[in-house]
Protein backbone atom coordinates (compact mmCIF):
# COMPACT_ATOMS: atom_id res chain seq x y z
CA UNK A 1 0.00 0.00 0.00
CA UNK A 2 1.52 3.59 -0.67
CA UNK A 3 1.70 5.66 2.37
CA UNK A 4 -0.65 7.89 3.55
CA UNK A 5 0.11 11.72 3.85
CA UNK A 6 -1.55 13.17 6.94
CA UNK A 7 -2.67 16.84 7.89
CA UNK A 8 -4.76 19.06 10.18
CA UNK A 9 -7.58 21.22 8.76
CA UNK A 10 -8.60 24.13 11.12
CA UNK A 11 -12.05 25.35 10.08
CA UNK A 12 -11.04 27.08 13.14
CA UNK A 13 -14.17 25.93 15.35
CA UNK A 14 -13.57 27.83 18.60
CA UNK A 15 -15.33 28.25 21.41
CA UNK A 16 -16.59 31.94 21.93
CA UNK A 17 -15.14 33.30 25.12
CA UNK A 18 -11.05 33.50 24.52
CA UNK A 19 -9.34 36.62 23.49
CA UNK A 20 -9.20 36.82 19.46
CA UNK A 21 -5.61 37.58 19.69
CA UNK A 22 -4.50 35.20 21.77
CA UNK A 23 -6.50 32.75 19.81
CA UNK A 24 -4.84 33.62 16.24
CA UNK A 25 -1.15 32.94 18.12
CA UNK A 26 -2.41 29.49 19.36
CA UNK A 27 -3.50 28.55 16.13
CA UNK A 28 -0.08 29.77 14.92
CA UNK A 29 1.81 27.60 17.32
CA UNK A 30 -0.36 24.50 16.26
CA UNK A 31 0.86 24.63 13.16
CA UNK A 32 4.24 25.11 13.94
CA UNK A 33 3.85 21.91 16.56
CA UNK A 34 2.45 20.17 13.19
CA UNK A 35 5.88 21.05 11.33
CA UNK A 36 7.85 19.57 14.14
CA UNK A 37 6.41 16.57 14.22
CA UNK A 38 6.15 15.93 10.56
CA UNK A 39 2.92 16.78 9.27
CA UNK A 40 2.47 16.93 5.99
CA UNK A 41 -0.04 19.43 5.40
CA UNK A 42 -2.08 22.02 7.26
CA UNK A 43 -5.24 23.58 6.18
CA UNK A 44 -7.51 26.81 7.05
CA UNK A 45 -10.48 28.33 5.70
CA UNK A 46 -12.87 30.85 5.25
CA UNK A 47 -15.33 32.48 7.74
CA UNK A 48 -16.76 35.88 8.21
CA UNK A 49 -19.84 35.31 10.58
CA UNK A 50 -21.04 32.17 13.17
CA UNK A 51 -19.12 33.45 15.92
CA UNK A 52 -16.89 29.87 16.11
CA UNK A 53 -14.86 30.39 13.14
CA UNK A 54 -12.48 33.69 13.31
CA UNK A 55 -10.36 33.36 10.49
CA UNK A 56 -11.35 35.34 7.64
CA UNK A 57 -8.19 35.49 5.24
CA UNK A 58 -6.64 31.94 5.26
CA UNK A 59 -3.86 33.81 3.06
CA UNK A 60 -2.96 36.29 5.58
CA UNK A 61 -2.94 33.32 8.13
CA UNK A 62 -0.93 31.39 6.29
CA UNK A 63 1.80 33.82 5.66
CA UNK A 64 2.80 34.00 9.23
CA UNK A 65 2.28 30.18 9.41
CA UNK A 66 5.14 30.05 6.61
CA UNK A 67 7.65 32.41 8.53
CA UNK A 68 7.59 29.97 11.80
CA UNK A 69 7.25 26.91 9.52
CA UNK A 70 9.96 24.77 7.34
CA UNK A 71 8.38 22.16 5.58
CA UNK A 72 4.81 21.95 6.01
CA UNK A 73 2.45 22.19 2.92
CA UNK A 74 -0.10 24.85 3.54
CA UNK A 75 -3.73 24.54 2.12
CA UNK A 76 -5.97 27.33 1.59
CA UNK A 77 -8.57 25.09 3.38
CA UNK A 78 -10.73 27.24 1.57
CA UNK A 79 -10.50 30.45 -0.04
CA UNK A 80 -14.79 31.11 -1.04
CA UNK A 81 -14.55 32.00 -4.84
CA UNK A 82 -18.05 33.77 -5.27
CA UNK A 83 -17.04 36.45 -2.50
CA UNK A 84 -13.88 37.73 -4.75
CA UNK A 85 -12.85 38.96 -8.06
CA UNK A 86 -10.57 35.94 -9.52
CA UNK A 87 -7.65 37.89 -10.36
CA UNK A 88 -7.43 39.12 -7.01
CA UNK A 89 -7.42 35.34 -5.86
CA UNK A 90 -4.85 34.69 -8.33
CA UNK A 91 -2.72 36.96 -7.15
CA UNK A 92 -2.67 36.47 -3.35
CA UNK A 93 -2.12 32.65 -3.92
CA UNK A 94 0.96 33.64 -5.98
CA UNK A 95 2.44 35.94 -3.47
CA UNK A 96 1.78 33.23 -0.55
CA UNK A 97 3.50 30.61 -2.64
CA UNK A 98 6.63 32.57 -3.25
CA UNK A 99 6.27 33.81 0.23
CA UNK A 100 6.33 30.72 2.31
CA UNK A 101 8.77 28.87 -0.27
CA UNK A 102 6.75 26.56 -2.68
CA UNK A 103 4.55 25.61 -0.39
CA UNK A 104 1.13 26.79 -0.94
CA UNK A 105 -1.82 24.47 -1.78
CA UNK A 106 -4.76 26.72 -3.62
CA UNK A 107 -7.82 25.23 -2.32
CA UNK A 108 -11.31 26.60 -3.37
CA UNK A 109 -14.83 25.82 -2.35
CA UNK A 110 -18.59 28.24 -3.08
CA UNK A 111 -18.66 28.87 0.43
CA UNK A 112 -19.84 27.29 3.55
CA UNK A 113 -22.12 29.37 5.20
CA UNK A 114 -25.50 30.79 4.34
CA UNK A 115 -24.72 33.74 6.43
CA UNK A 116 -21.53 34.19 4.45
CA UNK A 117 -22.95 34.83 1.18
CA UNK A 118 -26.19 36.68 2.55
CA UNK A 119 -23.84 39.41 3.85
CA UNK A 120 -22.47 39.82 0.43
CA UNK A 121 -25.67 39.99 -1.01
CA UNK A 122 -24.68 36.61 -2.81
CA UNK A 123 -27.43 34.41 -4.19
CA UNK A 124 -26.38 30.81 -3.04
CA UNK A 125 -28.14 29.36 -6.19
CA UNK A 126 -25.18 31.38 -7.90
CA UNK A 127 -22.39 29.54 -5.62
CA UNK A 128 -20.96 26.82 -7.55
CA UNK A 129 -21.34 28.10 -10.73
CA UNK A 130 -19.48 30.97 -9.57
CA UNK A 131 -16.83 28.79 -8.42
CA UNK A 132 -16.38 26.88 -11.84
CA UNK A 133 -16.10 30.24 -13.79
CA UNK A 134 -13.35 31.10 -11.27
CA UNK A 135 -11.63 28.15 -11.58
CA UNK A 136 -11.32 28.15 -14.57
CA UNK A 137 -9.94 31.83 -15.54
CA UNK A 138 -7.67 31.62 -12.66
CA UNK A 139 -6.15 27.85 -14.08
CA UNK A 140 -5.22 30.12 -17.61
CA UNK A 141 -3.84 33.42 -15.22
CA UNK A 142 -1.31 30.79 -13.32
CA UNK A 143 -0.23 29.23 -17.04
CA UNK A 144 1.09 32.51 -17.68
CA UNK A 145 -1.89 33.62 -20.22
CA UNK A 146 -3.67 37.47 -20.87
CA UNK A 147 -7.70 36.94 -20.03
CA UNK A 148 -10.15 38.90 -21.39
CA UNK A 149 -13.59 37.54 -19.47
CA UNK A 150 -17.07 38.72 -18.98
CA UNK A 151 -19.24 37.55 -16.95
CA UNK A 152 -22.80 37.97 -15.06
CA UNK A 153 -20.40 38.61 -11.79
CA UNK A 154 -16.67 39.67 -12.77
CA UNK A 155 -14.78 41.26 -16.00
CA UNK A 156 -11.31 41.16 -16.78
CA UNK A 157 -9.60 43.13 -20.05
CA UNK A 158 -5.93 41.55 -20.78
CA UNK A 159 -5.59 41.04 -17.29
CA UNK A 160 -2.10 38.93 -16.62
CA UNK A 161 0.04 38.30 -14.09
CA UNK A 162 2.97 39.77 -13.28
CA UNK A 163 4.58 36.79 -10.87
CA UNK A 164 3.68 33.37 -11.55
CA UNK A 165 3.51 30.62 -8.85
CA UNK A 166 6.66 29.66 -7.53
CA UNK A 167 6.20 25.94 -7.53
CA UNK A 168 5.74 24.77 -11.34
CA UNK A 169 2.61 23.69 -10.77
CA UNK A 170 0.96 24.90 -7.88
CA UNK A 171 -1.64 22.34 -6.34
CA UNK A 172 -5.67 23.17 -6.85
CA UNK A 173 -8.19 21.03 -5.09
CA UNK A 174 -11.51 22.03 -4.37
CA UNK A 175 -13.53 20.58 -1.29
CA UNK A 176 -16.33 18.07 -1.66
CA UNK A 177 -19.45 17.28 1.24
CA UNK A 178 -21.82 14.86 -0.02
CA UNK A 179 -23.29 16.31 -2.83
CA UNK A 180 -21.78 15.37 -6.14
CA UNK A 181 -20.72 19.05 -7.10
CA UNK A 182 -17.15 19.11 -5.42
CA UNK A 183 -16.01 15.67 -7.49
CA UNK A 184 -17.73 16.39 -10.44
CA UNK A 185 -15.48 20.03 -10.49
CA UNK A 186 -12.48 18.02 -9.33
CA UNK A 187 -13.08 15.77 -12.45
CA UNK A 188 -14.18 18.52 -14.58
CA UNK A 189 -10.56 20.00 -14.45
CA UNK A 190 -8.88 16.67 -13.23
CA UNK A 191 -7.55 18.67 -10.17
CA UNK A 192 -7.77 17.08 -6.23
CA UNK A 193 -10.30 16.99 -3.54
CA UNK A 194 -10.65 17.38 0.22
CA UNK A 195 -13.83 15.41 1.39
CA UNK A 196 -15.34 17.05 4.74
CA UNK A 197 -18.39 15.63 5.10
CA UNK A 198 -15.93 12.11 5.98
CA UNK A 199 -16.87 13.20 9.43
CA UNK A 200 -20.19 11.89 9.64
CA UNK A 201 -21.46 7.92 9.22
CA UNK A 202 -23.18 8.83 6.45
CA UNK A 203 -20.31 10.77 4.49
CA UNK A 204 -17.58 7.97 5.48
CA UNK A 205 -19.79 5.45 3.48
CA UNK A 206 -20.76 7.68 0.73
CA UNK A 207 -17.05 7.90 -0.04
CA UNK A 208 -17.17 5.32 -3.11
CA UNK A 209 -19.92 6.89 -4.54
CA UNK A 210 -18.53 10.10 -4.55
CA UNK A 211 -15.09 9.08 -5.93
CA UNK A 212 -17.35 7.18 -8.92
CA UNK A 213 -19.01 11.22 -9.46
CA UNK A 214 -14.99 12.51 -9.77
CA UNK A 215 -14.13 9.71 -12.56
CA UNK A 216 -17.53 10.24 -14.37
CA UNK A 217 -16.84 13.73 -14.58
CA UNK A 218 -13.12 13.30 -15.62
CA UNK A 219 -14.13 10.83 -18.41
CA UNK A 220 -16.63 12.95 -19.78
CA UNK A 221 -14.22 15.95 -19.55
CA UNK A 222 -11.34 14.32 -21.25
CA UNK A 223 -9.21 14.55 -17.89
CA UNK A 224 -8.25 12.31 -14.97
CA UNK A 225 -8.10 12.05 -11.54
CA UNK A 226 -5.58 10.38 -9.05
CA UNK A 227 -6.40 8.89 -5.74
CA UNK A 228 -3.16 10.13 -4.68
CA UNK A 229 -4.44 13.78 -4.49
CA UNK A 230 -7.59 13.13 -2.58
CA UNK A 231 -7.95 14.30 1.06
CA UNK A 232 -10.62 13.14 3.33
CA UNK A 233 -11.23 14.57 6.70
CA UNK A 234 -11.44 12.40 9.95
CA UNK A 235 -11.94 13.98 13.74
CA UNK A 236 -10.34 12.30 16.61
CA UNK A 237 -9.41 12.85 19.97
CA UNK A 238 -6.28 10.83 21.23
CA UNK A 239 -5.03 9.30 24.64
CA UNK A 240 -3.13 6.62 26.38
CA UNK A 241 -6.32 5.04 27.06
CA UNK A 242 -9.91 5.09 26.38
CA UNK A 243 -10.70 6.48 29.29
CA UNK A 244 -9.01 9.27 29.22
CA UNK A 245 -9.87 10.27 26.00
CA UNK A 246 -13.44 10.68 27.15
CA UNK A 247 -12.24 12.51 30.35
CA UNK A 248 -10.38 14.70 28.14
CA UNK A 249 -12.97 15.38 24.87
CA UNK A 250 -16.44 14.81 26.10
CA UNK A 251 -17.27 18.15 27.81
CA UNK A 252 -15.89 20.18 24.90
CA UNK A 253 -17.44 17.73 22.16
CA UNK A 254 -20.68 18.17 23.93
CA UNK A 255 -20.01 22.11 23.90
CA UNK A 256 -19.29 22.18 19.80
CA UNK A 257 -22.35 20.05 19.21
CA UNK A 258 -24.71 21.58 21.45
CA UNK A 259 -23.78 25.24 21.07
CA UNK A 260 -22.22 25.38 17.30
CA UNK A 261 -24.02 22.75 15.45
CA UNK A 262 -27.28 22.72 16.52
CA UNK A 263 -27.72 26.27 18.50
CA UNK A 264 -25.94 27.79 16.00
CA UNK A 265 -25.94 26.47 12.82
CA UNK A 266 -29.13 24.70 13.79
CA UNK A 267 -28.20 21.72 11.41
CA UNK A 268 -31.37 19.61 10.43
CA UNK A 269 -31.66 16.43 12.14
CA UNK A 270 -29.25 17.55 15.39
CA UNK A 271 -30.33 17.40 18.57
CA UNK A 272 -28.34 18.50 21.68
CA UNK A 273 -26.52 16.14 23.65
CA UNK A 274 -27.38 15.71 27.31
CA UNK A 275 -24.09 14.70 28.66
CA UNK A 276 -20.25 14.46 28.22
CA UNK A 277 -20.63 10.66 28.48
CA UNK A 278 -23.54 10.46 25.89
CA UNK A 279 -21.38 13.08 23.26
CA UNK A 280 -18.34 10.27 23.65
CA UNK A 281 -20.43 7.08 23.35
CA UNK A 282 -22.99 8.77 20.55
CA UNK A 283 -19.71 10.35 18.42
CA UNK A 284 -16.96 8.08 18.88
CA UNK A 285 -18.97 4.56 20.24
CA UNK A 286 -21.67 3.46 17.49
CA UNK A 287 -21.81 1.64 14.77
CA UNK A 288 -20.00 3.12 12.32
CA UNK A 289 -18.76 5.88 14.01
CA UNK A 290 -16.62 8.07 11.69
CA UNK A 291 -14.49 9.80 14.71
CA UNK A 292 -12.66 8.33 17.27
CA UNK A 293 -12.15 8.90 20.67
CA UNK A 294 -9.90 6.07 22.64
CA UNK A 295 -6.14 5.38 21.82
CA UNK A 296 -3.68 5.16 18.98
CA UNK A 297 -4.55 1.86 18.19
CA UNK A 298 -8.80 2.48 17.53
CA UNK A 299 -7.11 5.48 15.11
CA UNK A 300 -5.15 3.03 12.94
CA UNK A 301 -8.04 0.96 12.84
CA UNK A 302 -10.29 3.81 11.91
CA UNK A 303 -8.10 4.87 8.98
CA UNK A 304 -7.09 1.17 7.93
CA UNK A 305 -10.97 0.76 7.45
CA UNK A 306 -11.51 4.09 5.82
CA UNK A 307 -8.97 2.97 3.04
CA UNK A 308 -10.70 -0.01 2.69
CA UNK A 309 -14.28 1.63 2.19
CA UNK A 310 -13.48 4.16 -0.06
CA UNK A 311 -10.73 2.35 -2.09
CA UNK A 312 -8.26 4.07 -1.55
CA UNK A 313 -7.27 8.01 -0.94
CA UNK A 314 -3.84 10.22 -0.52
CA UNK A 315 -4.14 12.08 2.60
CA UNK A 316 -5.72 11.62 5.64
CA UNK A 317 -6.54 15.35 7.48
CA UNK A 318 -7.60 15.50 11.02
CA UNK A 319 -10.29 18.28 12.07
CA UNK A 320 -9.06 20.39 14.37
CA UNK A 321 -10.71 21.09 17.64
CA UNK A 322 -11.50 22.40 21.39
CA UNK A 323 -12.98 19.22 22.63
CA UNK A 324 -9.88 19.19 24.92
CA UNK A 325 -8.08 21.61 26.80
CA UNK A 326 -5.36 22.83 24.64
CA UNK A 327 -2.54 21.14 26.47
CA UNK A 328 -4.21 17.71 25.88
CA UNK A 329 -5.23 18.80 22.25
CA UNK A 330 -1.55 19.26 21.12
CA UNK A 331 -0.56 15.80 23.09
CA UNK A 332 -3.48 13.65 21.09
CA UNK A 333 -1.76 15.45 17.71
CA UNK A 334 1.88 14.38 19.30
CA UNK A 335 0.47 10.76 19.87
CA UNK A 336 -0.63 10.85 16.60
CA UNK A 337 2.54 11.76 15.08
CA UNK A 338 4.47 9.29 17.00
CA UNK A 339 2.04 6.07 17.20
CA UNK A 340 -0.14 6.18 14.27
CA UNK A 341 1.34 7.91 11.21
CA UNK A 342 4.32 5.16 11.49
CA UNK A 343 1.89 2.30 12.53
CA UNK A 344 -0.03 2.99 9.24
CA UNK A 345 2.90 3.62 7.12
CA UNK A 346 5.49 1.21 7.81
CA UNK A 347 8.16 3.27 9.47
CA UNK A 348 8.61 0.41 12.26
CA UNK A 349 8.00 -2.72 10.58
CA UNK A 350 11.72 -3.22 10.00
CA UNK A 351 13.02 -2.47 14.28
CA UNK A 352 9.85 -5.43 14.48
CA UNK A 353 11.75 -7.56 11.63
CA UNK A 354 14.99 -6.91 13.31
CA UNK A 355 13.99 -7.36 16.84
CA UNK A 356 12.53 -10.84 15.80
CA UNK A 357 15.39 -12.35 13.68
CA UNK A 358 17.69 -11.52 16.68
CA UNK A 359 15.15 -13.91 18.61
CA UNK A 360 14.77 -16.72 16.04
CA UNK A 361 18.32 -16.91 15.22
CA UNK A 362 20.15 -16.85 18.89
CA UNK A 363 21.60 -20.24 18.40
CA UNK A 364 23.68 -18.76 15.35
CA UNK A 365 25.13 -15.33 17.79
CA UNK A 366 26.25 -17.98 20.34
CA UNK A 367 29.86 -18.20 18.97
CA UNK A 368 30.05 -14.20 19.59
CA UNK A 369 29.70 -15.04 23.60
CA UNK A 370 32.08 -18.30 22.77
CA UNK A 371 34.80 -15.52 21.20
CA UNK A 372 34.44 -13.62 24.62
CA UNK A 373 34.76 -16.30 26.90
CA UNK A 374 37.97 -17.17 24.68
CA UNK A 375 39.87 -13.80 24.61
CA UNK A 376 39.01 -13.68 28.99
CA UNK A 377 40.52 -17.43 29.04
CA UNK A 378 43.87 -16.64 27.22
CA UNK A 379 44.90 -14.07 30.05
CA UNK A 380 45.47 -15.51 33.55
CA UNK A 381 44.78 -12.25 35.69
CA UNK A 382 41.16 -11.89 33.60
CA UNK A 383 40.57 -15.11 34.02
CA UNK A 384 41.11 -14.78 37.93
CA UNK A 385 39.09 -12.19 37.68
CA UNK A 386 36.39 -14.26 36.19
CA UNK A 387 35.62 -15.52 39.72
CA UNK A 388 34.35 -11.80 41.22
CA UNK A 389 32.52 -11.15 38.31
CA UNK A 390 28.43 -11.28 38.58
CA UNK A 391 25.69 -10.85 35.60
CA UNK A 392 25.48 -7.94 34.08
CA UNK A 393 28.88 -5.95 35.44
CA UNK A 394 30.34 -5.77 31.66
CA UNK A 395 29.38 -3.33 29.11
CA UNK A 396 28.55 -5.87 26.14
CA UNK A 397 25.05 -6.02 24.41
CA UNK A 398 23.40 -9.10 25.77
CA UNK A 399 23.33 -10.87 22.32
CA UNK A 400 27.21 -11.00 22.40
CA UNK A 401 27.89 -11.50 26.23
CA UNK A 402 29.04 -15.26 27.60
CA UNK A 403 27.38 -16.55 30.70
CA UNK A 404 29.72 -14.99 33.12
CA UNK A 405 27.86 -16.58 36.21
CA UNK A 406 28.27 -19.46 34.66
CA UNK A 407 31.90 -19.39 33.85
CA UNK A 408 32.92 -17.91 37.03
CA UNK A 409 31.18 -20.97 38.83
CA UNK A 410 32.94 -23.48 36.74
CA UNK A 411 36.70 -21.42 37.71
CA UNK A 412 35.63 -21.56 41.35
CA UNK A 413 35.03 -25.36 41.10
Amino acid sequence: MARLKFGAFLAPHHPIGEHPMLQFRRDLDFVEQLDALGYDEFWCGEHHSSGWETIASPEMFLAAAGERTKRIKLGTGVISLPYHHPFNVAQRMVQLDHMTGGRAIFGSGPGALASDAHTLGIDPMTQRDRQDEAIAVIRRLFNGERVTAKTGWFEMHDAALQILPLQEEMPFVVASQISPSGMTLAGKYGIGIISLGSMSTQGLMALPQQWQFAEDAASKAGTTVSRSNWRVLLSWHIAETREQARREAGAGLMRWHNEYNVGTLMRPGLTAFGSPDEAVDKTAFVEGAASTIGTPDDLVKMIKNLVQVSGGVGTIVGFAHDWANPENTRRSWDMVARYVIPEINGYIDGLRKSRQFVIDNRAVFERAGQAVMAKIMENDKAAAALQQTGPGRVAIPAVNAPDLQKAAAKQKA
